[in-house]
């Protein structure tokens, strides 16, 4: 079997899902890099990765250019992320198997399909295609509601998203390096844009401590709201207590939160995924993580595997952090059911192996379900799930 994976660069987020697909197949998967990758992501550590012999970059010839094409419509499956379309109009003419590896698509509102130009775009791609053999590698949790919004792939959306590399060390191993910090260690990641919502841990830390709770707060990242937040620290009466690390390269962030106890995640529904959720959970840390991202309704259980706050409200961020300062044991014992629930599901060989499973069912006009984990059967959600 052949499996072809377009999308606009190699970067982090795919390396370990893709070298667990060429484990399974061998020279028959290729990864087809579309473009080069954006200066300033560039300037964030992405991309720097080697590149691996599976790697195909049709942008850098013309023959590399032929070969993506006749990869689109030669291959048994294709699997699309963000890349030109016009690489699999054959395939799907012909109505091979393909994957759409998408976020969700109206993640700026509905009103987004009223727009001339992305309605004529979500016609040609999605409209005039949905009885087709397509489906959706889903991204984020809403991709399901926002696709049957547009009457699209109704019941052929599966969980997916991103899969940096799997933890390495052992839960025991983790906590020893948390068990270090006194008092717990609270840790943010990201780039400071307004999206991502940092000032609501910081008037959320503001509650906790005139509560009373002890902590350290961390924050890792560069942006433009950095001087902002610098700012609202001291009129916050928190500089004692927080430490701007400045940015730190994919790596050196893995390690932050594999010391921290505490990871939070604060963006709002303009985060399409949220990896640093994926990543902090994996690291064994007690993630409470908003309700709009992405990735919070796959892989958070309330109060199980870490704990979801109301997108926005800073009072129900304290809250959820409020239960876990007050515990270090508790904060442990979701930290571990976090670690557990990634390193048996939710882990780049796991999806390899799955995608290469139904694929191979698919091609035989057969079906494969799978109960939790990466390409269960989406369900409906919609923005305003969340129930306190």
């Amino acid at each position: 079997m052949r499996i072809t994976f377009f999308s606009n660069y190699f970067n982090h987020h795919q390396e370990a899902l893709c070298n667990e697909l060429y484990k399974l197949l061998g020279d028959g998967f290729t990864f087809v890099e579309t473009e080069e990758i954006e200066e300033f992501r560039s300037k964030m550590g992405w991309g720097k990765e080697a590149v691996p012999p599976y790697v195909l970059k049709s942008h850098t010839s013309p023959d590399n250019l032929k070969k993506a094409y006749e990869l689109g419509e030669s291959s048994d499956v294709v699997i699309m992320g963000t890349a030109p379309e016009d690489l699999i109009e054959k395939r799907l003419d012909e109505d091979k198997l393909t994957f759409r590896y998408s976020e969700r698509p109206l993640k700026e509102g509905r009103v987004k399909v009223l727009i001339p130009r992305l309605t004529k775009k979500f016609y040609h791609n999605h409209f005039r295609n949905r009885n087709k053999n397509i489906h959706i590698l889903a991204a984020s949790a809403y991709c399901s509601s926002d696709y049957k919004f547009m009457r699209s792939y109704i019941g052929k959306c599966y969980k997916f998203g991103y899969f940096p590399k799997a933890e390495k060390k052992s839960f025991q191993e983790l906590a020893k390096l948390k068990d270090k910090n006194s008092p717990m260690k609270i840790l943010w990641a990201g780039r400071f844009l307004k999206l991502k919502r940092a000032d609501i841990l910081l008037y959320a830390a503001k509650k906790c401590r005139d509560d009373g709770y002890k902590f350290t707060l961390e924050f890792v990242g560069d942006g433009v709201e950095e001087k902002r937040l610098v700012k609202l620290v001291k009129e916050l009466g928190l500089k004692d207590i927080t430490v701007f690390k400045g940015f730190l390269s994919p790596e050196e962030t893995r390690m932050e939160m594999e010391k921290a106890d505490i990871f939070v995640m604060t963006s709002n529904f303009l985060e399409g995924w949220g990896s640093v959720i994926y990543e902090g959970l994996s690291a064994g840390c007690a993630v409470i993580a908003s309700h709009a991202a992405g990735a919070t309704p796959f892989l958070i259980k309330q109060g199980k595997t870490g704990y979801i706050f109301r997108s926005g409200s800073d009072e129900s961020l304290a809250e959820k952090l409020e239960i876990v300062l007050r515990s270090r044991e508790l904060t442990r014992e979701i930290g571990h059911a976090a670690y557990d629930n990634m390193q048996k599901y939710w882990n780049p060989k796991v999806a390899a192996e799955r995608i290469v499973e139904m694929s191979e069912a698919m091609l035989k006009g057969e079906s494969v379900e799978y109960a939790h984990g990466p390409l269960s059967k989406c369900r409906d959600i919609y923005n305003n799930w969340f129930r306190e």
